[in-house]
């Protein structure tokens, strides 16, 4: 079963509950998100772990085959 956007959010939003979240559906079919997701606990991290840190929230979403959740473009970055 596909996820909605709605859920992405929220998943991330309880690991991460003052970020600016930003999902979007790129192709319409529930299946293929791109998040961006600006936080204050990402300074002084490089990219990866900021984006491990979010893998981690999304809770086994998108873990293999049974993964709700196809695909994940995902954009991180402390805020300026």
């Amino acid at each position: 079963m596909a996820m909605q956007a709605q859920e992405i959010e929220d998943l991330i939003r309880a690991e991460f509950p003052n970020a600016k979240i930003t999902i979007t559906d790129l192709a319409g079919d529930g299946n293929h998100y791109a998040a961006e997701v600006i936080d204050e606990s990402f300074k002084g991290k490089n990219r990866v772990q900021q984006q491990r840190a979010v893998y981690a929230a999304l809770k086994g979403k998108m873990d293999g085959s049974n993964g709700e959740l196809h695909a994940l473009a995902l954009t991180t970055k402390a805020p300026d």
